[in-house]
């Protein structure tokens, strides 16, 4: 074996590859070239050992103390923190994303912090929802699957979702459940540093080794073999519709949980008083969101809903030349740029009309021009699902629509998206538009947003990173913010008549820690109190 390429983190220890399949290179975003050592492609021997090695511990994790789980979920949080220098470099290096705003300033502290509130859960048992039902001699709580989880992490968060530092990964381990994590190739450097500082912090804190495992990269059949092994317990996956959509009829087949963020256009509606009061400025505010990060956010506005008239069309031609004027902008990928040719082709082919840049422009390095493009209502709610075509990074649709009633007709048509925005007058006038379409858009995004553009998504309990299909596989779940995000990865179980003294700690009838805990139909901090 060549000692260049890169070990992979397998039951409990760094290793060589098993039965490497092959190498790969990172490559820099900016000039195209490869970067960095060579990491292996795993073959079936190296998927095998990882399942069976999280298989192993699976029960032993389930068993630990949740004050160890949260002190390691806070330890690997520090070491982030502490170790940022090397991380931003390294990520930077393979995104080409901004160092010190997108990646420093924002995105590696929402990962710790994300990190710190998964502890928080498990320290409080917030996730764990305990109910007791007295008269029934019933108590259940949310408890781990026993089993272990897979995380596909993507190409666009090289930390906040990555498969050994994101949500998906933070919440897995809150459940007390093994990971097994699936890197993204496109930043293989940034994703082996994480495991490292997260190896580190699981042996500091005694936990099993084996409870968090790394694979860089495998090929499209092991992995779809992967996902159908009946030893997992869920999967949590961020990427592609195409790639989920398969993955996910394995997992299927086999009774997997499958957990999947897949697509989303994010409609955005422009209400009439709001673009007569302040249409240079919405025009302005949508074009930053549309290219923020490139626009290779799964929140991007890809749709954005416009009445006809005097100041849609000043809205439209202020826009139009905002991304006119923008110079090509650098995706991940080569993969990325022909996606949005593609992406871009289909657009057109349904009959959308090309208004601004629409290619790769010049220069080295995988890039693409700020794209925009419009269509009308009529031509829409004719072929709505090839205008619904996402479109990853720079690029938007203006639907143009005559009235109200077009506008409730278009928000009848859309898919299910993680997002759907109004932008509403201050003075109250477009109000009566919002009753008649926030209700239809309300029940087919997963957050409902007032008058700012979706790009940001926050770090809160009250935060749905979710959605109806196609943008995930679930609308009952979040890919962000805890304890929702943990419920994922955790099964109900249910005790009928078990003593008090063989009980899991929150269900049991004192209540030391002062958990919240629903008995007999209320919440309370309470103990139980026992009849006599």
């Amino acid at each position: 074996m060549n000692d260049a390429i890169q070990p992979i983190l397998l039951a409990g220890r760094w290793q060589p590859s098993l039965e490497p399949a092959g190498t790969f290179r990172a490559a820099d975003p900016t000039t195209g070239e490869a970067i960095g050592p060579a990491f292996p492609v795993s073959g079936a021997a190296d998927i095998e050992a990882a399942v069976a090695a999280a298989s192993v511990v699976a029960a032993e994790l389930a068993a630990t103390p949740p004050a160890r789980i949260a002190a390691f979920l806070d330890a690997y949080a520090d070491a982030l923190d502490a170790d940022a220098d090397t991380l931003v470099a390294l990520a930077h290096a393979e995104t080409a994303l901004p160092s010190p705003t997108r990646l420093r300033g924002n995105e590696l502290p929402r990962t710790s912090g994300q990190l710190r509130q998964a502890a928080q859960a498990v320290r409080t048992y917030a996730w764990t929802q305990p109910v007791i039902d007295t008269a029934a001699g019933l108590r259940a709580h949310l408890a781990p699957l026993a089993k272990p989880v897979l995380v596909f992490g993507p190409n666009n968060f090289p930390f906040a979702f990555n498969a050994v530092a994101g949500s998906d990964f933070a919440s897995a381990i809150a459940a007390r459940n093994p990971v097994i994590a699936k890197a993204h190739p496109l930043h293989p450097a940034t994703s082996q540093r994480l495991a490292q500082l997260a190896h580190q912090a699981l042996l500091d804190a005694g936990l099993p080794p084996a409870a968090v495992q790394l694979l860089y990269q495998f090929d499209n059949a092991l992995g779809l073999e992967l996902a159908g092994d009946a030893r997992l317990g869920a999967i949590g996956f961020t990427g592609s519709r195409a790639g989920g959509l398969a993955l996910k009829a394995a997992a299927d087949a086999a009774g997997i949980p499958f957990y999947a963020e897949l697509s989303s256009v994010n409609p955005v509606f422009l209400l009439p008083g709001a673009l007569a009061e302040r249409g240079a400025a919405l025009a302005q505010e949508f074009f930053a969101s549309c290219t923020l990060g490139s626009g290779q956010f799964c929140t991007n506005p890809g749709v954005v809903v416009v009445p006809r008239g005097s100041d849609g069309d000043a809205f439209a031609g202020a826009a139009t030349e905002h991304f006119a004027a923008a110079a090509p902008m650098v995706l991940f990928s080569r993969g990325g740029v022909d996606h949005l040719r593609r992406a871009v082709a289909t657009l057109r082919q349904a009959g959308a009309e090309l208004l601004a840049g629409g290619d790769a422009g010049e220069g080295a390095g995988f890039r693409y021009a700020p794209t925009l493009l419009s269509v009308d209502a009529a031509d829409f709610l004719a072929r709505p699902r090839a205008l619904q075509t996402e479109a990853f990074g720079p690029v938007a649709l203006l639907l143009r629509v005559a009235d109200t009633d077009e506008m409730a007709a278009v928000a009848r048509a859309f898919e299910g998206n993680l997002t759907g925005t109004l932008y509403r007058a201050a003075d109250g006038s477009d109000d009566a538009a919002w009753q008649a379409v926030a209700p239809l858009l309300r029940a087919r995004v997963g957050r409902l947003i007032n008058s700012k553009m979706p790009t940001g998504v926050a770090v809160s309990a009250a935060q749905n990173h979710g959605g109806p299909f196609p943008s995930t596989g679930h609308p009952g779940f979040t890919a962000v913010g805890m304890p929702a995000a943990i419920h994922r990865f955790a099964a109900l179980h249910s005790y009928d008549a078990v003593p008090d003294a063989l009980l899991p700690p929150e269900l049991r009838d004192a209540n030391p820690g002062g958990v919240q805990r629903l008995i007999d139909g209320q919440w309370t901090s309470a103990d139980v109190q026992v009849q006599a």
